[in-house]
């Protein structure tokens, strides 16, 4: 109930403009990653190939076959779920998780209902089931080749059945993706400007400040030009938009509403449309605004995320741990990979939460083994996630107790160790004392022998000759030992001493 209570207050409280860490890779991928036109987006299935002839970027991109490229929604929930990962704060996590009040408040949407979270549920899977593999070489000139999904994993709760709306999501970013993260390769982008934005001026404008930031030394701001042929624009920023053979159409039927309002907020000085030189087709001029150079010396220069804050906390405990414990159960009840099972209920959600109040989340999977193997052992078919509570004070008792056997285990462990170093050291101590004896002169060695005889007459035959050279190490030892290393001595180098 507290952290429900506290992920309402977060999505209440008024959210801060600030900066969308935007990682390279996904900047270079997501251009052609989305289709900006809703209806071309679902028939396009055929793979995208950018750069396959060039030596030094290629990127390949794989579409679902059956629901097509991801369209403006994913763009959409793309750039929500970026800039709440963005908040999350370093080290970066590998998961974002979020309720559908607060999605629906990302993209723009004050109303939710059963047809929005199919929107979002299908926008959600078109990035899931997209391939993308990138190969890129490195300033060492070596090649980089990485295949992966973007969202690799995608964990759901509805309330109860398929139709219900979705309640809470938390998707997985693609393990390179939080590698480059961490090494620090990303851009920092304007947010608050992005929401000013419809997703095709998203777009441009994070490829242009992706551009224009690589260009900027600082000081020629006012000669700062970037070119771009217009059917590259359409093919590598805005996945496979409609090439116009007219420039009128292009401004005042496609493009030019979008630079336009780039040139309102501030973030163009100027743009211009020209027919490309030596060969057919357009190219585009873009100029910075005022705004860019404000956020390139706010933002980029000063790049460094915070490190990890509260919202992530609440997230994790709140959604993402109890989510997983959901999706856990049900794989093991059912044998289904997590990545096969559509959703979770939330009845099954809410009880992972009070399970997570006992046990912490790094002992559910042993829980749930030892929870399904005492249901199975009474031929009780477990259902629901409920149905394992009953076996919580059982396994917190076997727990204690196997705690306790494994440091009884460790002591004993322990003794046994020393007790095998002491008889080591005696072992040297002895062969130490021979070799001392060998070494005194012959009136020194005829007093200790003689003790040592003395000393093994004393015993009866065949142990009085053992005994015999027992003593001549005692007595030599009482002598001369001294002269050997100490135990402590010893235990810092056995070998050499």
């Amino acid at each position: 109930m507290e952290t429900d209570q506290a992920i309402d207050r977060k999505e209440s409280e008024p959210q801060p403009a600030g900066k969308l860490y935007l990682e390279n890779t996904l900047l270079r991928i997501s251009g052609a990653l989305f289709c900006h036109d809703q209806k071309r987006a679902a028939m396009r299935t055929q793979e995208i190939a950018l750069n396959r002839e060039g030596t030094a970027k290629t990127i390949v991109i794989r579409p679902d076959p059956t629901i097509g490229q991801p369209g403006p929604l994913a763009h959409k929930i793309f750039i929500a779920l970026l800039k709440k990962h963005s908040d999350y704060g370093r080290p970066a996590p590998h998961e974002i998780s979020f309720t559908r009040r607060e999605i629906g408040r990302l993209i723009g949407r004050k109303d939710w209902g059963g047809r929005d979270s199919e929107q979002l549920s299908r926008a959600l899977h078109e990035i899931h089931y997209t391939f993308v593999k990138t190969q890129f070489k490195s300033r060492g000139g070596r090649y980089a080749e990485h295949s992966f999904n973007v969202f690799p994993e995608i964990l759901i709760e509805r309330r109860e059945v398929a139709s219900d709306p979705i309640e809470t999501c938390t998707v997985t970013l693609a393990e390179p993706i939080i590698k480059s993260l961490q090494d620090e390769h990303f851009t920092c982008l304007n947010h608050a400007l992005m929401m000013q934005l419809g997703t095709i001026g998203q777009a441009i404008y994070m490829r242009l400040f992706f551009h224009f930031a690589n260009l900027y030394d600082g000081r020629s701001g006012k000669r700062l030009a970037f070119p771009k042929r217009y059917d590259d624009i359409c093919a590598e920023w805005l996945g496979g938009l409609t090439v116009h053979a007219h420039p009128s159409k292009i401004v005042t039927e496609q493009l030019g509403v979008h630079l336009d309002q780039l040139v309102q907020v501030k973030f163009l000085s100027f743009w211009s449309i020209e027919r490309a030189k030596g060969r057919q087709g357009f190219v585009l001029t873009f100029r910075p605004g005022s705004v860019f150079f404000e956020d390139y010396n706010r933002f980029y220069q000063r790049r460094h995320q915070g490190q990890l804050r509260q919202r992530f906390e609440v997230d994790r405990r709140g959604i993402g741990e109890p989510l997983k414990v959901a999706h856990l159960f049900a794989e093991k009840r059912t044998g289904v990979a997590t990545r096969s099972i559509a959703f979770v209920s939330s009845k099954d959600v809410e009880t992972a939460k009070q399970i997570l109040g006992t046990i912490n989340f790094a002992d559910i999977p042993a829980f749930l083994d030892y929870a399904l193997a005492e249901a199975n052992r009474t031929n009780f078919n477990v259902q629901t996630i409920g149905g394992v509570k009953q076996y919580l004070p059982a396994y917190l008792s076997r727990k204690e107790k196997l705690a306790a056997d494994r440091i009884q285990y460790a002591a004993r462990q322990a003794r046994e160790r020393d007790e095998a170093r002491r008889e080591a050291y005696d072992r040297y101590r002895r062969s130490q004392a021979v070799h001392i004896l060998t070494t005194l002169p012959q009136a020194e060695r005829e007093i200790i022998e003689g003790q040592a005889r003395t000393y093994a007459d004393s015993f009866a035959q065949p142990l009085g000759s053992r005994m015999l050279e027992f003593g001549k190490a005692r007595f030599t030892l009482e002598r001369y030992g001294d002269q050997i290393a100490t135990f402590e001595q010893w235990s810092t180098d056995p070998a050499g001493s």
